[in-house]
């Protein structure tokens, strides 16, 4: 039977939601696959739920499943409106971080309640006394968890050439349990920053929407950003307001839909 689905991008950062399939960890795989399948960071299914207006599975390119995805939510509430699954521009949609509500704007963009961060090590999780303040791999970071953890580390180097030469020895390294996102982060104003991300189970991408949340929450605690600052990242700009709760606001589109017949 062909699996019929939708291509669809936030910030170059890309994803297949499935339609009317089943996500899993083994058709993520196959269909993430840039050479032998479609080619994406990470696949969506979506399920009806009485906990919310509807429920998505997200997982990585690796098969591994994620808390959250802050591009990926983005593209799953411009498909599910346009798909009818929903049929109001602000909705709830039950993650494994939790209740996540998506606000699709007059302009198209979108903006995500991403909730509240976490700065619990055992919760993040993370094997150090103070996550805002230890050293990992010879660099000065801090760790906060966005319903998936991060590593963040402010720099003046290269952040692309760091996450590439860095990014997965980080990545895996015994301080974090269930491994970690890895943030490098160059700051240009207090309201301003540049962002690379290695991503768990992806690798370098063009851009991190919990990253980007992740970052200005580290930024802000160490005294460093605004509460309100722009994200640049290799796919474009994210705005992101940390008040008590983080806000994400940035565009997706549509690529382009298709079947494919495993």
């Amino acid at each position: 039977m062909p699996i019929k689905f939708e291509k669809w991008q936030g910030l170059g950062n890309d994803f297949i939601i499935l339609d009317n399939t089943q996500a899993t960890p083994n058709l993520a795989q196959k269909l993430c696959d840039r050479h032998f399948g479609i080619g994406a960071d990470g696949l969506i299914g979506y399920h009806l739920t009485p906990k919310a207006d509807i429920a998505w599975d997200f997982y990585n390119s690796d098969g591994s499943s994620a808390q959250m995805c802050g591009n990926g939510i983005r593209c799953f509430a411009l498909y599910a409106r346009a798909k009818g699954l929903v049929d109001k521009a602000k909705f709830s949609v039950l993650t494994l971080r939790g209740i996540i509500t998506p606000e699709i704007l007059p302009d198209g963009s979108v903006k995500v309640d991403m909730g509240f961060p976490i700065f619990d090590a055992s919760k993040i999780p993370v094997n150090v006394p103070n996550p805002i303040d230890f050293e990992i791999s010879g660099f000065k970071a801090s760790a906060v968890s966005m319903g998936n953890p991060h590593c963040l580390i402010f720099t003046t180097s290269d952040g692309a050439a760091l996450a590439l030469n860095h990014g997965a020895e980080i990545e895996n390294s015994p301080l974090f349990p269930q491994k970690t996102n890895v943030d490098f982060i160059n700051i240009i104003s207090p309201t301003q920053i540049k962002l690379n991300v290695w991503e768990r189970g992806c690798g370098t991408t063009l851009a991190c929407g919990t990253g980007a949340c992740a970052a200005v929450v580290a930024g802000v605690k160490k005294g460093l950003l605004s509460p309100k600052v722009e994200v640049t990242l290799p796919g474009g700009s994210l705005n992101v307001e940390y008040n008590q709760s983080v806000f994400l606001t940035g565009p997706a589109q549509k690529v382009f839909i298709g079947s494919f017949d495993l």
